[in-house]
C-alpha cells in the first residue's frame, strides 16, 4: 500500500477510535471520576492553596502506586527536576550528563543550578540514555579523582549526577545504567515525567536511582492541571518537603527560615484532582496499552514501524510513536495528518540544537539525529470506549 493509502487509513482507524470528527488532540486529559467532588470538597474546606488533606493523600497514594519511600508534591515537573538536583547537590560550574531527545525541561532544571548538560546518545530501541555510549564516553574522557568524584580529564569539571528520561513512558536499561554510574560515582536522577506506570523488570521506573521527578501537566496520563513529584529516600525526602517550602522553621506564630527555600509547593486544589485521577489510573493504563495494541496491529507490515514496549519492560504508552523511514515521509504524515484535523508531532528538536545549549560538551549523537528525523507521536488520549 502506498505511503498515502497508509496514512489515510491511520487517520480513519484515529477518527474510529475517538468518536470524532472534530480536531483530534495528541493527548487529552479523561475526567470521569470524582474530580469535580474533590476539588468542591477542597474549596468548601477553605484549604486551596499549598496546605491541605489531599496533598497529603496525593503524596501517600503515589508512594503506594510506585513503591518510592517518599513522595513530595511540587507545583509542576520542571521544579521537582529542580529540587531533584538540589538535593544531589548539582551547582554552579558542575556537569550533569542527560541525553539530548528529552523536552527542554530537563536541561533547564540542570540550567536553574548553575550546571550545564553533558550530551550523551540514546539507544534506538529505548529512545533514552544509551548505558554502553556513556560508560564509552566516560572511558575516554573522564576519571575519578581520590575524593570519589567523577571529573572530565581536559578541565577537571565534576560531573555532579546522571538524569536520564523514560521516552514516551518507554523505561531506559535501568540495571546497566546505574552499574555505569555506580562505578563513576555519579548518582542517579530517573527523570519519570512521561513513566507513570512503567516497569523495569518488574520494578516502577522512578526507583532504581537516589532521586526522580514525575510531572501531572495536563496532558501527562493523570494530570493535576499542573504538577510534579520528586520520589526519593525517607531521609532526602524530608529535604525536599522543607526546601519547597520556603525553608520555613515549624513555630507557632514567627516566621523563621533557615536556608534558601522555594515556593514550590503543590495546590490542595490540585491534588485534589489528582487524588481522583490516582483512583482511574488502573483503567487509564489498561485502555492506554489496548489502544497501543490496535495501533501496532494496523501498521504491522506496513512502512511505519510502530514503537513497542523494550523487552523485559511493561510501558505505559503514554504518547505512541511511529519510526518512518526518514525525514521526507515524516514530514509528509505530519503534513497528511495534520491537514485533516488528527495532531501528530515530531519527536522534539534536540537540546544541542537549541541557542542555550549548542555549546554543550557531547558525546556522538548519531542515534538521537536517527530518531529525530523519523519520529512521528500519534494521538494517544485514552479512548471514550475504553472509559
Amino acid at each position: 500500500m502506498s505511503e498515502t493509502g497508509t496514512a489515510d487509513r491511520l487517520i480513519q482507524f484515529i477518527r474510529e477510535e475517538y468518536r470524532t470528527s472534530d480536531p483530534i488532540p495528541l493527548h487529552a486529559p479523561a475526567f470521569r471520576g470524582n474530580e469535580q467532588k474533590y476539588v468542591a470538597d477542597a474549596i468548601e474546606s477553605t484549604f486551596v492553596s499549598s496546605v491541605g488533606a489531599y496533598v497529603d493523600r496525593f503524596e501517600r497514594d503515589i508512594e503506594a502506586f510506585t513503591g518510592c519511600e517518599r513522595a513530595v508534591a511540587t507545583v509542576n515537573g520542571t521544579a521537582a527536576l529542580h529540587i531533584g538536583l538540589r538535593l544531589l547537590g548539582v551547582g554552579p560550574g558542575d556537569l550533569v550528563v542527560t541525553q539530548p531527545l528529552t523536552f527542554v525541561a530537563t536541561c533547564n532544571a540542570i540550567s536553574y543550578c548553575g550546571a550545564e548538560p553533558l550530551f550523551i546518545d540514546v539507544d534506538r530501541h529505548t529512545m533514552g540514555l544509551s548505558p554502553a555510549a556513556l560508560a564509552a564516553w566516560l572511558e575516554e574522557n573522564a576519571f575519578v579523582d581520590d575524593d570519589g568524584l567523577c571529573r572530565t580529564k581536559q578541565a577537571q569539571r565534576a560531573i555532579r549526577a546522571c538524569v536520564p528520561m523514560h521516552t514516551f513512558g518507554h523505561p531506559v536499561e535501568l540495571d546497566r545504567l546505574v552499574d555505569v554510574c555506580a562505578i563513576w560515582g555519579i548518582p542517579l536522577l530517573e527523570d519519570a515525567a512521561e513513566s507513570l506506570g512503567s516497569y523495569y523488570n518488574g520494578r516502577h521506573t522512578g526507583t532504581f536511582g537516589a532521586v526522580a521527578t514525575l510531572s501531572f501537566n495536563g496532558n501527562k496520563t493523570i494530570t493535576t492541571g499542573g504538577g510534579g513529584m520528586v520520589l526519593t529516600s525517607h531521609a532526602l525526602g524530608a529535604r525536599a518537603k522543607h526546601i519547597t517550602t520556603t525553608a520555613k522553621v515549624a513555630h507557632p506564630f514567627e516566621y523563621v527560615h533557615d536556608e534558601v527555600g522555594y515556593n514550590y509547593r503543590m495546590p490542595n486544589l490540585n491534588a485534589a484532582l489528582g487524588c481522583a485521577q490516582m483512583e482511574q489510573l488502573a483503567g487509564f493504563l489498561a485502555a492506554k496499552r489496548a489502544l497501543a495494541e490496535r495501533y501496532a496491529a494496523l501498521l504491522d507490515g506496513n512502512e511505519y514501524q510502530f514503537v513497542r514496549e523494550p523487552e523485559g519492560c511493561r510501558s505505559n504508552y503514554w504518547l505512541n510513536a511511529v519510526i518512518c523511514e526518514g525525514r521526507e515521509q515524516r514530514d509528509a504524515l505530519l503534513g497528511q495528518t495534520n491537514g485533516q484535523g488528527v495532531m501528530t508531532r515530531p519527536i522534539w528538536a534536540l537540546m544541542n540544537h537549541l541557542p542555550m545549549y549548542e555549546k554543550s560538551i557531547r558525546g556522538d549523537l548519531s542515534n538521537a539525529q536517527w530518531l529525530a528525523e523519523r519520529v512521528v507521536n500519534l494521538p494517544s488520549s485514552v479512548p471514550p470506549a475504553q472509559l
